[in-house]
């Protein structure tokens, strides 16, 4: 075997496949069910408005992808390129979404700038009170319950293992590369790569590799059906504690929505969060802001899932510092979902090729290491 992927979420599912489109031998190894942890907490955005510039490269090739999901992958799994909307309210929000506008422009991130009257004019019934808003009208959203299932059996058509319900119990290096003992049996490859998540730091534990991650869990929810239509994803700008609520209408009229609530600790044994139904009325009110439509709607389910936070809110991507042929792409803090494709394509590229065009010095995972003053070992 050349490589095998621990970790079945949709990093590791998109890695096994581009993986197995260069042609090399992989098996995937998940703890559960594919697309079951952090992907399916998801909310579904496709959004490059935001992120740490350095994201952007990644996340340039990501949407790329994502636009040819249903080829690649041949199946719908509902990617829909309506738009990204950030609503602005305040003086100060406006003056952050500028600032980082011009930033983002050397780095290919073009934002359009709407005025109070443009946003009543293209996107009646959204956030009356609002100032501005950036619009990023090639994002869009996706299906987080269809896309780590769709990956995982694309890369099994293309010859990988997809091995489930399958717990780690042993890992080590080997002089031949490396041995994981599972409940399903072992397995050994030349190379490692480690694509678990919220449990992701731990594996890199297991190599002297420190990572200051968190498990946590969002609360996300999704309305009854409104006849109210609302094309873009929608978001805001407010440097206000609690404000940072989001939501999009599926195909069906369902609100689906998330933020406004504080992320939840959770136990990574089993590694399941449970919304709170307590902490819906603070939610709803901050989306009523952004859609007065959702006045008087009534939720008909909430979820939450495992995603792991890393101190600093960017990644670990790349090789080990500390162990040859060892590579992890983890810790995306609850905003990996878009840039998903791209790591696949990405970890793919630098596992086969030892490098690659996208930029990974900000992810390194030795960044700890050196945070901390400790020398990686190896």
């Amino acid at each position: 075997m050349d490589v095998i992927v621990l970790g079945g979420g949709l990093m590791g599912t998109a890695s096994a496949y581009f993986l197995a489109r260069r042609g090399l031998r992989v098996t995937l190894l998940e703890r559960g069910r594919v697309g079951t942890g952090a992907t399916v907490a998801s909310f579904g955005n496709i959004r490059r408005t935001g992120r740490h510039l350095t994201q952007l490269p990644l996340a340039h090739r990501s949407r790329a992808l994502w636009g040819e999901a249903a080829r690649l992958l041949g199946r719908d799994v509902e990617f829909r390129a309506t738009g990204h909307l950030r609503l602005i309210f305040e003086e100060d929000a406006l003056a952050d979404m500028r600032a980082y506008a011009e930033a983002a422009r050397p780095w290919g991130l073009e934002l359009e700038e709407l005025g109070a009257n443009e946003i009543r004019a293209r996107f009646p019934g959204l956030g009356p009170g609002a100032i501005a808003a950036s619009f990023s009208p090639q994002d869009g959203s996706g299906n987080p319950r269809l896309i780590a299932p769709a990956f995982a059996d694309a890369a099994r058509r293309l010859g990988a293992s997809i091995v489930e319900d399958c717990a780690v119990t042993d890992l080590k290096a080997t002089a031949a590369g490396f041995r994981v003992t599972t409940a399903k049996g072992v397995f050994e490859a030349d190379r490692l790569l480690n694509t678990a998540g919220a449990w992701g730091a731990a594996i890199a534990a297991r190599f002297g590799e420190p990572a200051p991650l968190t498990p946590r869990g969002p609360q996300m929810g999704v309305t009854e059906p409104l006849p109210h239509r609302v094309l873009p994803v929608v978001g805001i700008w407010s440097r206000q504690h609690g404000a940072d609520g989001y939501f999009r209408q599926v195909e069906r009229g369902n609100i689906v929505f998330g933020g406004a609530a504080e992320r939840v600790a959770v136990d990574l044994e089993p590694g399941h969060a449970k919304a709170d139904p307590a902490r819906l009325p603070a939610q709803l009110r901050a989306l009523v802001r952004l859609l007065p439509a959702l006045e008087n709607v009534a939720v008909i389910r909430t979820w939450s899932g495992c995603e792991g936070y890393l101190a600093d809110m960017l990644p670990v991507m790349g090789p080990s510092a500390t162990t040859p042929g060892l590579f992890h792409a983890f810790g995306f803090s609850g905003h990996g979902f878009q840039l998903g494709p791209g790591v696949g394509d990405t970890m793919a590229e630098l596992i086969a090729t030892g490098t690659t065009e996208i930029p990974l010095h900000d992810f390194r995972i030795e960044r700890f290491a050196a945070a901390s003053g400790t020398a990686a070992q190896g």
